[in-house]
């Protein structure tokens, strides 16, 4: 099987927008979901559903990869999950090394699904000299001596980030030094990257601060609503006239909506 460092997804070579591309990872689950109950075929509208989509946006977003589906019968999820697949890059085989292995880098060597999807963890790697040798989800930890070896050996092309803030920019600049091209961080910061290098950032408290916004404006439509509901906005105000006849009455002189002006000059 070809290695990561070898072969590249076709994506950006067959102009693929990136928002397709950000997209295929979740019609591949919707799919890979029917394949598993032994589904046959799925119209655009079922498959946009179980993606979260619009059917003509999944539509289009097909139509890059050369898939239109039959009409009257929809498409046909195998092939989809192949496709897709191929054009994710997972039917080659992904090394990937992640660093820093605390509670979140365990947790993510502990993690069933990058096995099924293509990628293989071929090393842990941390700082601390006192994890060097434990075995973690069956894998032995490896100290950060020897990263860049570990890189070359393994053919690894992707690398995934789990430490501390503080040091995330250091090991970022290690991984690219030693060929790293692609990098998934967990650290809460921002990378400096060179031209060629892709970065994806997980953030768990940005995501955590978007819910708790969206959270907030419910909250305030809630509260909005019956306060509407009881009448709570003041009615129009009514315009005054003068008493006919009365003093300062003077039926020449209007004001701007035709009313005569309450008080009038002397």
């Amino acid at each position: 099987m070809a290695t990561g460092r070898t072969h590249r997804p076709a994506t950006r070579s067959r102009g693929i927008p990136e928002a397709t591309v950000a997209r295929l990872p979740l019609y591949l689950r919707a799919l890979t979901a029917l394949s598993e109950r032994s589904v046959p075929t799925v119209s655009s509208e079922e498959l946009a559903t179980a993606a979260g989509v619009n059917s003509a946006k999944l539509r289009k977003d097909f139509s890059y990869l050369g898939s239109y589906g039959t009409r009257g019968v929809g498409y046909d999820v195998e092939y989809l999950v192949y496709q897709i697949s191929r054009e994710l890059g997972l039917t080659q085989d992904w090394p990937v090394v992640i660093v820093g292995i605390g509670n979140l880098g365990a947790a993510l060597a502990n993690y069933g699904g990058f096995a099924s999807r293509g990628f293989r963890v071929a090393a842990l790697i941390d700082a601390d000299p006192t994890m060097a040798g434990k075995p973690v989800a069956g894998i032995p930890v490896q100290h950060t001596d020897e990263l860049e070896k570990i890189i070359t050996d393994n053919g690894v092309s992707i690398g995934v980030i789990a430490t501390p803030a503080g040091a995330a920019q250091q090991v970022c600049d290690r991984l690219v030094a030693a060929g790293i091209t692609s990098i998934l961080n967990f650290a809460p910061t921002v990378l400096t990257v060179p031209d060629g290098v892709d970065v994806r950032k997980v953030d768990l408290s940005i995501e955590l601060q978007i819910l708790a916004f969206h959270e907030q404006r419910k909250a305030g439509e809630e509260v909005a609503a019956p306060e509407e509901a009881a009448g709570a906005v003041p009615p129009p105000p009514v315009a005054h006239r003068a008493p006919s006849g009365g003093p300062g009455a003077d039926s020449g002189r209007q004001g701007p909506d035709g009313d005569v002006p309450a008080v009038m000059p002397a």
